[in-house]
């Protein structure tokens, strides 16, 4: 102890706290980076949570509000490398203290998006982002190429929305790593892979992606490897990394970018069920097209004979009325009159008769063409001559030997009647 007549400075409890906490207010706007452990957000809305480094650890807090305005609070959880910005504070009744988070963003975020941004550009000064340099997907592609995780949702997912659109579709996965150590180099194996030369199974469209994540989740797809090797694939290519929000630059060098690996099954593939439909109705309307030339050339005709009915009618009627004002004008001199009619009137039958005759000859000949296009057009005619037509067992039309599989049951039509057989072999 101190001598008697020394003065000792004696704190209570709360005074010491009160001090430490004016220490403190010196550390006011501090900025600290770690890893993040126990984090937990509670029904007030509060997170709790312990920020760390190899050494040591600081409890932080983050109220509702400061959640509510940081971008990067989805992405807050345990192991989650952060800058936190924020102040230092006491806290009374347990005598710690502890950071109050403002603010939070993902450790190096910025850094990643200044890589991507400098790797776009100088990429796309290449040309390798180029318009000019996309290509059509098939429109009926039998063969689907993936280049995916093959565990997780994705694979499947993409799986069931492209044999549900069309069943008989190949698929064939090259799993690879979509993350972390050596992702890049496996997903550029898996583009060279299908685009071999020497390969036996080449798809038609190859489907490269993953499901959602942060930036640093999907960055390998942000790779110029990666981003070179979709863009010299020789197969049309989706690009399907992450949700409609995400972009990587492999979007931006595939021939078309899909929201979600979903998303990309549903354009590559059209719904067969659809396709179906559409024959369907083709072949509907190609057999009804006989008959509807023929209505087309009927309506034709009539028009073309009420034209020309209202013409007589009209000349008629215009001829009479110029007769009988000529009539009235002339009364004075009826003889004269009586001539002059006589002659307008034989002029005038002159010069309708040839015309009425023109019209009549060449609705004639309309008509006589319209006939024989409806003969053309007729599809028993070429039964007639000997040919045949044969349908499959929807009543499809059979166009080519492709089209058949033995054991088929197929439907030959002659002039006369049908014939129903199965295939045994095809040659």
């Amino acid at each position: 102890m101190a001598d008697k007549d020394q003065k000792i400075k004696v704190y209570g409890v709360s005074e010491l706290t009160d001090a430490i906490k004016d220490l403190f207010r010196r550390f006011d706007k501090i900025y600290v980076e770690g890893e993040i452990s126990g984090w937990k957000v509670y029904a007030s809305g509060h997170a709790y949570f312990t920020v760390k480094d190899e050494n040591a650890q600081l409890s932080c807090v983050m109220f509702s509000s400061a959640i509510a305005r940081c971008k990067a609070a989805p992405r807050l959880r345990d192991g989650a490398k952060v800058c936190l910005y924020g102040r230092l504070d006491v806290y009374a009744p347990r005598g710690s203290y502890q950071m109050v988070v403002l603010a939070a963003k993902i450790a190096g975020e910025g850094d990643l998006m200044a890589r991507f941004n400098e790797l776009k550009e100088r990429l796309g000064k290449e040309g390798l982002f180029d318009r000019g340099r996309k290509r059509r997907l098939p429109f009926l592609p039998h063969r689907i190429g993936v280049v995916t995780s093959p565990s997780g949702a994705v694979i499947h997912d993409m799986c069931t929305v492209l044999t549900r659109r069309f069943p008989n579709l190949e698929i064939r996965l090259y799993p690879v790593k979509v993350q972390g150590p050596g992702a890049k180099e496996e997903i550029v194996e898996g583009i060279r892979f299908f685009n071999r030369p020497s390969s036996d199974w080449v798809p038609d469209i190859l489907i490269v992606g993953r499901g959602g994540g942060s930036i640093e989740d999907l960055w390998a797809f942000n790779e110029e490897c990666v981003v070179r090797a979709v863009a010299a694939s020789g197969i049309p290519t989706i690009s399907a990394v992450g949700h409609e929000t995400d972009f990587t630059l492999c979007d931006f060098a595939a021939d078309v970018r899909a929201g979600t690996p979903s998303i990309a099954a549903e354009i590559a593939v059209p719904v067969r069920l659809e396709l179906v439909d559409q024959v369907n109705g083709l072949a509907e309307r190609l057999k009804r097209a006989p008959e509807r030339a023929g209505e087309v050339y009927a309506q034709r005709i009539d028009h073309l004979t009420l034209r020309l009915s209202s013409v007589l009618r009209s000349s008629a009627s215009a001829a009479e009325a110029r007769l009988s004002r000529s009539a009235q004008r002339l009364l004075p001199a009826l003889k004269d009159a009586v001539v002059v009619a006589e002659r307008r009137l034989s002029a005038l039958d002159q010069k309708l008769l040839p015309s009425i005759r023109e019209s009549v000859s060449g609705c004639e000949r309309r008509l006589v063409a319209a006939e024989a296009k409806m003969k053309l057009l007729d599809p028993n005619n070429p039964l007639k001559r000997g040919y045949t037509l044969t349908f499959d067992a929807d009543g499809a039309i059979v166009r080519s030997v492709s089209a058949v599989r033995q054991g088929d049951v197929l439907t030959t039509r002659f002039a006369d009647g049908e014939i129903v057989s199965s295939v045994c072999r095809l040659r």
